[in-house]
């Protein structure tokens, strides 16, 4: 309604292959605007940001005149990758410099080392992503909107698969339509006996490592099409990696209560069992 992005600053914070770096893409693309994106992980030097002065041999710009050099644009959508890993080192503290960056009523006159020269920053979309908000800084996190992103069900993996992992992994090994068919069947164990995260990354490289499979065959001469199902899945990527929760069955013996661990990566249904200590209990204690 006014024209402008200024505002909050987003930062998508889940598990890893939830598609917090395909959100940002989208939405540049649905915004008609360039994207770029830089990762701070690990990063401790404030140069990196604020830029190297000239005095130095070898100087450079901050990472965000590079963005505007890059993109030759002076509203291009910035993502912040990792921010939650940023590292703290002698040259100084990279969470500090990014507050300047990150709020709005400052950014307008971010002031780069090697140019010398205050640079308007209010017109860039700024999106961050991380896996936890832990190890954020306070004052870094109070400029920033958080999203959450959680996993997917299976219901979405099977969705996600069949429109976009599977016919990419097909296309990018040269594995025409007709060659080859992976039956709904065999994507469900794959998902349901292979791919437990949260996110879909793992998912992916299984995928991929099928149409390699189908594709050595397709060259040595193997008739086609060529079909991936339940049966034979194994011959693709092997024996399944999970099996069932259940230990016990329907009812667990006494002594035994079952438990949920859970963390930001996913989580387990686990047994808590009792064991007899075997020393006897003195009398008065």
């Amino acid at each position: 309604l006014c024209g402008s992005t200024q505002g909050k600053i987003l930062c998508f914070v889940g598990p890893p292959g939830v598609g917090k770096t395909s959100i940002g893409k989208s939405i540049a693309k649905a915004l008609n605007r360039e994207f770029y994106r830089f990762s701070v992980g690990g990063l401790h030097d404030v140069a990196e940001i604020k830029g190297h002065r000239r005095t130095y041999v070898g100087a450079m710009p901050g990472k965000l005149i590079q963005c505007l050099k890059a993109t030759a644009t002076a509203n291009p959508v910035v993502m912040i990758d990792e921010i939650d890993k940023l590292g703290r080192g002698f040259a100084g503290d990279p969470s500090s410099a990014l507050l300047e960056v990150l709020d709005p009523s400052q950014n307008s006159t971010f002031v780069d080392h090697y140019l010398d020269t205050p640079v308007d920053l209010s017109r860039i979309l700024f999106l961050c992503t991380a896996n936890m908000l832990d190890t954020i800084p306070g004052p870094l996190l109070d400029r920033m909107e958080v999203v959450r992103l959680s996993g997917y069900v299976t219901d979405e993996k099977m969705a996600i698969m069949q429109k976009y992992l599977y016919p990419n992994a097909r296309q990018e090994m040269g594995i025409a339509e007709d060659q080859m068919e992976l039956a709904d069947s065999a994507a469900l164990k794959l998902i349901r006996w292979y791919c437990r995260e949260a996110g879909v990354r793992n998912l992916q490289k299984h995928t991929e490592k099928i149409c390699r499979k189908v594709a050595l065959k397709v060259v040595t001469g193997e008739p086609t099409p060529l079909r991936i199902d339940d049966g034979n899945l194994e011959d693709y990527v092997g024996k399944p990696q999970w099996h069932t929760d259940r230990i016990y069955g329907d009812d667990t013996p006494p002594g035994v209560v079952m438990g949920l661990a859970w963390t930001s990566m996913g989580g387990s249904v686990l047994y808590i069992e009792t064991v007899e200590n075997g020393v006897p209990a003195k009398r008065g204690r």
